[in-house]
């Protein structure tokens, strides 16, 4: 254990060390010429950089390639400094003592070692996570050059808290968060390079191919964390402490999300609804465009989507237009004076939607008279058409053809009278005619 005298021992005598080097001249010189490198990096960097032209260079070139093209154009001043840096510790080695061109050796390795390290991170998209990866690497490599890579080791493995029959140290933390991230990076990366291929697969339908990169996602994050644990020396029977409080959080504050998950997972079993679905849940329709662990995603067709919890899907009512069949009935009320002949309304009505080229040669239209009302005879017009997409459009396009039809045929649509009842006095005659006459 790094107990305090240690620590106290090693304060002094890196104190002592930096003192004796600063007070030498020969750390002028090293600073000097560390200086004349990273002017002369600088320069040359920018120049390099002036007259290469990335696009047309790498253009056609793989993406990691091009990548690793453009972080080490990036990275030239870097590498200039390095080598500049190293010549002048040659120079100095040849020339003088080793201990007096110490620094220089340091600087040198600590440059290549950035080097390094962004040329192995140029395979990483995510800047935020290079940028991350990049200093605590970097941070690790200047431990080691340094030689406190194994003091500061001992120093962060020292205090610590003991939970049941596990001892939480700072090192402990450390290794957990930075192998937790490297082992479920590589877990993602596993579950797209699956996910695609699952995706590929013609034999499988919308719904089963979801479940099964659901499942292969959620496979391989607990085996990387269960991975991790194992690595780190954590008995997971040692976090058994821990199950009861997540047994409590999940009945009172994350049930809902529970209930949402295992919706989703019965809602891709069973198939009821699958992506590319029109479905009608309350006052919302559209087509399912994504289904996920919490929530599908329907699309209205007007730019909005909606997000619907799973469990709505399990506990209300779906209208679900293309479950078994795509073919889609399609309904158009309308009416007639008396002076019509219903056999004649009912033949036109039937034309014009046989005429829709949406309209199903399989199943013909049907026209049927259903109620003889006050202001005129009622019909029901119905036919198919071969999917719900644009329903409305068809319905539509029906009925400008029946009025067309009605036009020709001298048929009228009958409108509400109304009678004007004037006590106490009368109107012109011209005044009545105008009140209760209709439309021609």
């Amino acid at each position: 254990m790094f107990d305090l005298t240690d620590a106290h021992t090693f304060v002094l005598e890196t104190a002592k060390s930096l003192g004796a080097e600063f007070s030498s001249p020969w750390f002028y010189l090293q600073f000097g010429l560390m200086l004349a490198a990273a002017g002369i990096a600088a320069g040359i960097g920018s120049l390099v950089r002036a007259k290469i032209d990335l696009t047309s260079l790498v253009m056609g070139w793989p993406g990691p390639l091009r990548m690793f093209i453009r972080v080490l154009i990036d990275s030239i001043s870097t590498a200039v400094f390095a080598i500049l840096t190293i010549i002048a510790r040659e120079l100095m080695l040849s020339a003088t003592l080793p201990s007096r061109s110490y620094l220089l050796a340091v600087v040198a390795k600590l440059a290549l070692a950035w080097l390094v390290i962004r040329l192995v991170t140029s395979i990483i998209h995510n800047p935020l996570i290079v940028r991350l990866v990049s200093i605590s690497a970097w941070f690790v490599a200047a431990l080691s050059i340094l030689n406190l890579l194994a003091p500061t080791i001992t120093f962060l493995d020292g205090p610590g808290i003991d939970l049941g029959g596990l001892r939480l140290t700072p090192l402990l933390v450390i290794k957990l968060a930075v192998l937790l991230a490297l082992a479920l990076w590589v877990a993602n990366i596993i579950s797209n390079f699956l996910e695609g291929r699952i995706r590929q697969s013609h034999d499988l339908t919308p719904s089963v191919q979801v479940l099964l990169t659901k499942l292969v996602r959620l496979l391989m994050m607990v085996f990387a964390v269960a991975l991790v644990m194992g690595a780190v020396g954590i008995n997971l029977a040692a976090l058994a402490v821990f199950s009861g409080a997540v047994g409590v959080g999940i009945g009172f504050g994350l049930q809902k999300i529970v209930a949402n998950f295992i919706s989703g997972v019965i809602l891709l079993a069973d198939k009821s609804v699958k992506p590319g679905d029109l479905v009608t849940i309350g006052d919302s329709s559209g087509r399912i465009s994504a289904m996920n662990t919490r929530y599908i995603s329907v699309a209205a067709g007007d730019g909005r989507e909606f997000l619907i919890p799973n469990e709505d899907l399990i506990t209300k009512k779906v209208v679900n237009w293309t479950y078994t069949d795509k073919d889609t009935l399609v309904k158009v009320n309308f009416g007639t004076n008396y002076d019509a002949d219903p056999r004649l309304v009912c033949q036109l009505a039937i034309d014009c939607a046989a005429a829709s080229p949406r309209a199903s040669a399989l199943k013909p239209p049907n026209c049927l008279l259903g109620e003889f009302a006050e202001t005129g005879m009622r019909f029901s017009l119905t036919f198919w058409i071969d999917s719900p997409d644009g329903m409305d459009a068809v319905k539509s396009d029906v009925m400008l053809a029946l009025w067309d039809a009605f036009k020709r045929e001298g048929i009228r649509v009958p409108y509400p009278v109304r009678e004007i009842k004037i006590s106490g006095g009368a109107l012109p005659v011209e005044t009545i005619a105008e009140v209760t006459a209709g439309p021609e």
